[in-house]
């Protein structure tokens, strides 16, 4: 029955907005304006900020604890399909709802690779920032990102941290090695195995790294209490500029302390 309702409202939004012609003046201020962007969830939006675009608004709220299990609403799609470009990752619940329900051309969907190594983070905002004309920009933020994270290498290595066996979520190894952290083994995203825990029992891993948004990592701990716990995010709090920068300077951040 809600399946029924959530079909009949998708109908009554999509025809007004689909089935009229649009004036030619419309169409001329239309094509006049900056492009309309929007994106799928916090951390998506953060790679178009590196690609030189400002205030990207975003479809899942940042302070749930897993964006991409959103439930997507007729409100959104609405936003969504009023939008000249949607940037989406693949894994987010909503693009199910949205692959019936979705108006835009291929070009209009802009698929981006998350995950916060350097090297990634260049490709993917290079990729964003050519379709939206913005690279000189795109440059400068990318440079200021990388500057955050050789600078944290810098200090993890002056407290040589980059001498312990680590342990680490595997929606957070990017991060780690990009610090120069020695990941021994990996774990996740789905609940640790016994063979996983019997690993980490054997002894020797100085640090484990958890992840916020699917902390898994309690049995871990449970067999190696004398291991550090470290938690990073990957979904920026905000969409605000330098959301992505700000983040992983907070991870570094936890790592250190």
């Amino acid at each position: 029955m809600k399946r029924w309702i959530f079909s009949l409202l998708l109908i009554t939004f999509s025809l007004p907005l689909f089935a009229q012609g649009v004036p030619e003046e419309v169409a001329a201020s239309a094509a006049s304006r900056p492009a309309a962007i929007i994106a799928s969830t916090s951390w998506t939006a953060a790679f178009a900020d590196l690609a030189g675009l400002d205030e990207v608004p975003f479809i899942a709220p940042a302070n749930l604890s897993h964006p991409p299990e959103y439930e997507i609403t007729v409100t959104d799609v609405v936003k969504i399909n009023g939008a000249d470009y949607f940037l989406y990752a693949g894994y987010e619940r909503m693009m199910q709802t949205l692959s019936n329900s979705i108006r835009k051309d291929e070009q209009e969907m802009v698929k981006v690779n998350t995950n916060n190594s350097i090297s990634n983070v260049k490709e993917q905002a290079a990729a964003i920032a050519s379709v939206m004309g913005t690279e000189e920009e795109s440059l400068r933020r990318v440079q200021s990102y990388e500057q955050v994270v050789r600078e944290g290498k810098l200090k993890a290595e002056q407290q040589g941290l980059s001498d312990l066996k680590v342990y680490c979520h595997a929606m957070q190894v990017f991060l780690a090695k990009d610090l120069g952290l020695q990941v021994a083994g990996t774990f996740g995203p789905a609940p640790v195995t016994a063979a996983q825990i019997a690993e980490v029992a054997k002894g020797g891993y100085d640090l484990i790294i958890d992840n916020i948004h699917n902390p898994i990592a309690g049995p871990l701990l449970e067999v190696s209490p004398a291991s550090k716990l470290v938690v990073w995010r990957n979904f920026p709090s905000d969409g605000a500029h330098k959301s992505l920068e700000r983040m992983v300077q907070a991870n570094i951040e936890e790592l250190l302390r």
